[in-house]
Formats: structure tokens, sequence, C-alpha cells
């Protein structure tokens, strides 16, 4: 007896050639390519593989895969709707930012071992709560983060998910992005696209009342071994403390941590 799910499986091939003439499941192609057994996946990689030498028209695509040029348009369309693949200025396909956030998600272990230390030296140093933020799709999440024992403190715990639209963190996660997920990011932001130009050329942000009235905050990128910005580092407090210009005292410090992790991260890469 077939069941349904076998009956459903059946009558949906996984590529477009025709499932009742397709024998490479069953027979393993010496061609010196990986087969999967899964047609669509292996067709999949195939667009991708051809991306990583670098940005590619439709027709560059087909020619470099083989594939028909419906099915190459097809498979890179949806990659771009999961970010997998981007358009440049050019309209040519190329990889996309969801695989520096699967990197930034794979090499956390090995920035959650470095940040603790950095982050008490960080709050020592400045007497401000200190975090580190990691972009997850439109937000920002708290990955680490240590506070101040009293007084009037920003208060961010670990896990909590903050906005893309505000504050130090989000303008240094967002700052070094594509130009499509730039010009996204801005639509709805409280900082501007000249205010990201200045982040980029000085290598630090700041905020005053931006996420929040009375808090300010201060923040710097940390980079992977590719230079890829990863995750951003911050140190946050109520702004009658730190002032209207915090960046001006704050800022080599948490520079400083920045590249520390930067480094940290890099030899930890070079190690494995």
């Amino acid at each position: 007896m077939t069941s349904n799910a076998d009956a459903t499986m059946a009558e949906e091939p996984l590529d477009d050639a025709p499932a009742t003439d397709d024998q490479s499941t069953a027979f393993p192609v010496d061609d010196g390519e990986i087969h999967s057994g899964v047609g669509v996946l292996d067709k999949t990689v195939k667009i991708l593989d051809a991306l990583e030498s670098g940005p590619a028209t439709l027709g560059q695509l087909v020619a470099a895969t083989g594939l028909a040029r419906p099915t190459a348009h097809r498979l890179a369309i949806a990659l771009e709707r999961h970010r997998f693949v981007l358009r440049d200025q050019h309209s040519r396909f190329a990889l996309g930012s969801r695989f520096a956030e699967l990197a930034a998600a794979a090499g956390e272990d090995r920035l959650l071992t470095a940040a603790g230390p950095i982050l008490q030296t960080l709050l020592d140093r400045t007497g401000e709560s200190a975090q580190i933020y990691r972009r997850q799709g439109d937000q920002r999440v708290c990955i680490a983060a240590v506070e101040r024992a009293s007084g009037l403190r920003d208060s961010i715990p670990v896990g909590a998910m903050l906005s893309m639209e505000a504050g130090s963190a989000a303008q240094i996660l967002l700052a070094w992005e594509d130009s499509e997920r730039l010009h996204q990011g801005l639509r709805r932001a409280k900082f501007s696209a000249t205010k990201l130009a200045s982040v980029r050329k000085r290598g630090w942000s700041e905020s005053v009342n931006e996420r929040e009235d009375g808090v300010c905050s201060i923040s710097a990128p940390i980079r992977n071994a590719s230079g890829q910005v990863i995750a951003a580092i911050s140190i946050s407090g109520p702004s009658g403390r730190m002032g209207n210009s915090p960046g001006r005292r704050y800022a080599p410090l948490v520079m400083a941590a920045g590249k520390y992790l930067t480094d940290a991260l890099i030899k930890a890469s070079a190690g494995r």
C-alpha cells in the first residue's frame, strides 16, 4: 500500500527533468561534480558556486552552470528572496548578506568566549553598562552584556531584541551593509545616510536620545577574518552622566575593545 506522503513525493519531482527518466539518484555520475541525489539542491549549489567568483548576469550564470535559462533564473530569484543572493547596482546577481549572518552565528561561541573580560573592562573603565549586539533579520539581538551594579543605568538583558531603526549599535550593524539593505534600513531609521557615511569614515557611532529619551550610547564594529562586520560592541547609559557628545570621551575605549575582539576572532579562525 502506498501512503499519501509517498504519493505526494512521487508527484513532485525535485528538478526540471521528468522523474521517471532521471536515473541519477540510482547510479552515481562520474563527472567530477558532487551529486546529492536531490536535483534542485545540486542546481542551487551550482548557482552559488558560480557567484563565489563575483557578480554575474543571468547569461553568465547560464554559461557557468550549464543550467537552462528559466531554471537558472528561477533559482536565482528564489535565492534572492531568502537573501542568499542580491542584485548589485548593475542588476547582476551576487552573493547576499544571509551568508554573513550565518557566519556570524557560527562564530558566536568564539566571540562570546573572548567577550566577557572585554565587556567587564569597558564597564570598569567607563562606569557604564556594556553590550554586544548581532543583527538578526530586521532586528538586533543582545548576545552579551554587563551592567553597573548600582545607580542609574541602561539595562539590556541578553536575548533582548531591539530595533534596527535607532541606536548606535544599529548604525554600526547597518553602515557596512550592501547598498540594497542599506537603502531599506534607512527608510524608517532615525539616522541618515550622511550619518552612516561618517560612521564608516571614523569607525564608531554615537546616539543621544535616539533609541530612548535620556539614553545615549557609543558603538564600534567587530569584524570576522574576512573583514565583515558581524557584531557591534557598545556602552550605554544616561545622557545626564555621559553628556551630549559621549563619543569624544568614550569612542577610543569602545573602538579598542572592538579591535581586540576582531583580532581574537581572526586568531581563532587561523587556528582552526
